[in-house]
């Protein structure tokens, strides 16, 4: 029996783009985004939304400008910004026009949706004069008629050449500055789309499952869809859409990204269910440590495992490993190796310390390396 490499991405072969400063496609990391839910109008919130984003790991923020006033705001948002900002056009080309001339990196467009082939011109020539890239955005739910009547309902192949017919638009206006999303609330139809139009052009790929819901049910319905994906080496950057705090848009999906070996950010818990054999509180004390690591940058893991059946096996995997013992004494592994024990008034502490301490220590290494 042949059994596939289990631990291979092998990532598909994409043209690459830039979004600002941020490479997407090619060779890159795959990036994480998400979108404010302020009024774009208000800089001040928005730019207090960002700049959470910002610090929760976001590569790239996307704002709507669903009118003047709110392309108005956008250089300030833009210069305010330490990522780069897409601004989200729908069926007014002026506003994505006043958008690429206030700074934005990448504009978020469907081209048949804007007007004429003479304003499409005009969008292009915009963000060719500043820089910008763009985003063909295709969703089942705004599908155009006439692949509706073709059809007949929205299905991977109707979404697939909606993208095509956009893309060669702007091919068709020299410009290949872009990606493109193939989105449906539906997981199934929108893997199938992304399978079909990963088939048929390079451009990068940017994957989400649209409206997918509530923070729970829609981190699980984004991670069996954009999982799957990324796990056929499909995606160059991610949206996870919740109804939730952008930040926590972010937190999904790089847990997503570890998940899968793709991108490391920041600690990697790996915990038991807890029963009946645990030494301590292993519910609360990982929920506590989640809380009190959220500011470690650094890629790293740690093991909290509440008994000796699993815990020194998992250890010896983990930079840091935290295995219940017996009497209120509990084992430390560090580097996958017994070190010393720790009681349980210190335990939380303790842990936190030894973290620190270890992201210290593997950020001055990876600085002297640079």
């Amino acid at each position: 029996m042949s059994i596939r490499p289990w631990r291979d991405v092998v990532r598909r072969k994409s043209k690459q783009i830039m979004v600002g400063s941020v490479p997407v496609g090619g060779d890159a990391p795959i990036t994480v985004q998400t979108m404010t839910n302020t009024l774009t109008s208000d800089p001040g919130a928005t730019i207090d939304q960002i700049r959470l984003a910002e610090e929760a790991g976001a590569d790239i923020v996307r704002v709507s400008c669903p009118d003047e006033e709110s392309t108005a705001a956008m250089s300030e948002i833009c210069r305010e910004a330490a990522v780069p900002i897409v601004a989200d056009i729908h069926f007014h080309y002026k506003r994505a026009l006043e958008a690429a001339d206030a700074g934005a990196a990448c504009l978020r467009i469907n081209p048949g949706n804007i007007g004429s082939a003479a304003r499409v011109r005009e969008v292009v020539q915009a963000a060719k004069a500043n820089g910008c890239s763009m985003r063909i955005g295709v969703n089942a739910g705004s599908l155009e008629k006439h692949l509706l009547e073709k059809y007949g309902e929205p299905c991977p192949e109707a979404l697939v050449e909606s993208a095509l017919e956009h893309a060669k638009i702007l091919e068709d206006n020299d410009f290949t500055n872009f990606k493109i999303s193939v989105k449906a609330s539906d997981l199934f139809l929108a893997v199938a789309a992304y399978q079909g139009l990963a088939d048929v052009c390079d451009y990068p790929l940017h994957l989400g499952i649209t409206e997918a819901g509530g923070l729970r049910g829609g981190t699980v319905k984004s991670s069996i869809g954009i999982g799957s994906l990324l796990w056929a080496g499909i995606g160059d950057t991610i949206r996870v859409s919740l109804s939730a705090h952008p930040v926590e848009e972010i937190k999904a999906g790089f847990e997503i990204l570890k998940s899968l070996g793709l991108r490391h950010r920041g600690v990697r818990i790996v915990s038991c269910p807890s029963c009946a054999r645990q030494a301590f509180p292993v519910i609360k004390t990982v929920e506590v440590l989640e809380e009190r690591l959220a500011h470690i940058h650094t890629p790293m893991s740690l093991s909290i495992i509440g008994c000796v059946v699993n815990g020194p096996g998992e250890a010896r995997e983990t930079d840091i490993g935290l295995t219940g013992g017996g009497n209120g004494n509990h084992m430390v592994y560090l580097s996958g190796v017994t070190d010393h024990k720790i009681t349980d008034d210190k335990l939380v502490d303790h842990i936190v310390e030894l973290v620190e301490e270890k992201a210290a220590a593997l950020a001055e290494d990876a600085a002297q390396a640079s």
